[in-house]
């Protein structure tokens, strides 16, 4: 299951208007608290619950849906479909006409609190009953900062590495060789796997996969670009340094980035003309969702799959995922709780993976599991997984051994601002304007500083 990508849009002015808005409107910080009394886990609700952000277009959105409206007892929802419009989104706060509830990134609740634009959920939690211990531990730190709860966490996101077996194979190589368990391995892996003739790039050998995936890269050298309290930033530390030298020069190595670039961008990502079905990829580290495409749109291409590795040969992958906020103002923030909790219960979550698993046996395609933000939902859809034979049945085992050695980067009120500091920094040494010592020092500078004046406005916000 590939869950929605959230994107920033560029801050306009008219965004700009937004966030000022949105911060006068709330008096400059966090939303008071609300009551537990106002929910109540036995109410039914009328009316109309608006929904941002969620589309429920596939057996497992639709199943989950069908059970949220059930439990409302009787109110309409109705959903503002699509990637989530975060410009659209702050505009309907700073107006007073926001959405019920908004489906985002968990990436994006710190500063969607800092703006005053969601509510905490603690009374939320409290008055619906909402047992928190059953979400993944990372997936629930990412939304919980300042001692509250800012989101429920729903889908989870790991990475494993994927290759292709036949690509591999004809340069003498195995899944170990690009696994991440030795990057020097990885780096010769790509020279044996690129393919330039003429110097026009054909295949990659190995994608890195940045710049998103600048965290597991550093996490793998033994760096976090954030302390586990989300105040300071580490982002020029020697590790990360050298993971971003290691992982930008496998580009180097093949041509350089503007030429990978170009390949990876040109594929039929999610169609039968994907890069491993057309023998265009050696290998990359890649979310888990993709073998579930590969295997419905490729069956028959030669793969191989592995968790990604250490350098010491531990199981690695960054969490990331989705979750639903209360918005400040919301008119119905009750049914939007209950709604919430629905969603992400573990009978709500198996009900969709049955729903899943039998259009599968229809079409005669084994089903690959889902990973979700609940450990008791992922324990029982993995009973459910069926086996598709190899190389599926490798890439389910490892997206699971995956999902048991997560981190993700600490909820601060400067998420935004961070995210973009750290890929930004990327970008401009992917771009040639930078070297990475010095493209990371910028980066420091830029994220403490956006560190500091948020904390620094919570901490009066809040007393």
């Amino acid at each position: 299951m590939r869950s929605p990508i959230v994107r920033w849009p560029a801050l306009t002015l008219s965004l700009a208007l937004a966030l000022a808005g949105c911060a006068k409107g709330t008096g400059g910080g966090p939303p008071a608290a609300q009551q537990a009394s106002r929910y109540d886990p036995a109410a039914t609700f009328t009316g109309t619950l608006t929904v941002m952000g969620f589309g429920g277009d596939d057996e497992i959105g639709a199943t989950r849906l069908a059970k949220a409206k059930a439990a409302l007892g009787g109110a309409d929802v109705k959903l503002v479909e699509g990637d989530l419009d975060i410009q659209q989104f702050l505009s309907s706060v700073a107006a007073g006409d926001p959405p019920d509830l908004v489906y985002a990134n968990r990436d994006q609740i710190g500063t969607f609190a800092s703006r005053g634009a969601i509510v905490p959920l603690t009374a939320c939690v409290k008055g619906e009953g909402i047992d928190t211990s059953m979400y993944d531990e990372n997936a629930l730190a990412q939304v919980t900062f300042g001692g509250e709860v800012w989101a429920v966490p729903e889908f989870n996101q790991v990475q494993i590495v994927m290759a292709d077996a036949g690509l591999l194979r004809q340069a003498g190589l195995t899944v170990a060789d690009v696994n991440g368990s030795d990057w020097a391995k990885i780096t010769e892996a790509a020279k044996k796997l690129v393919k330039a003739p003429g110097g026009k790039l054909r295949v990659i050998g190995f994608d890195s996969k940045l710049p998103e995936f600048l965290p597991l890269w550093a996490k793998a050298n033994g760096a976090d670009l954030l302390s586990p309290d989300g105040r300071t930033a580490r982002l020029n530390s020697p590790q990360v340094v050298e993971a971003l030298e290691f992982a930008v020069g496998i580009y180097a190595a093949q041509g350089g980035f503007a030429k990978v670039k170009a390949v990876r961008d040109a594929a039929d990502f999610f169609g039968k003309g994907n890069q491993f079905a057309e023998h265009e990829l050696g290998a990359m580290p890649m979310e888990q969702w993709y073998v579930n495409v590969l295997n419905d749109v490729s069956p028959e291409a030669p793969l191989a799959f592995d968790a990604f590795r250490t350098p010491r040969g531990e199981p690695l992958a960054y969490s990331s995922g989705s979750a639903w906020a209360i918005p400040k103002g919301a008119g119905n923030a009750a049914a939007a709780c209950r709604f919430a909790k629905t969603m992400t219960l573990v009978d709500t979550w198996t009900a969709a993976a049955q729903a899943r698993l039998d259009k599968r046996k229809g079409e005669g395609k084994p089903f690959t599991g889902v990973l979700t933000g609940n450990v008791r939902a992922d324990k029982e859809i993995r009973k459910m997984v069926t086996s598709g034979g190899e190389p599926w049945d490798s890439g389910v085992k490892a997206f699971y051994e995956a999902n048991e050695h997560t981190f993700s980067l600490p909820a601060n009120p400067a998420d935004k601002e961070f995210k973009d500091a750290w890929q930004g920094a990327v970008n401009r040494v992917l771009n040639g304007q930078d070297q990475p010592r010095q493209a990371l020092d910028r980066a420091q500078r830029d994220a403490q500083a956006a560190l500091d004046k948020a904390w620094a406005w919570w901490t009066k916000r809040t007393g």
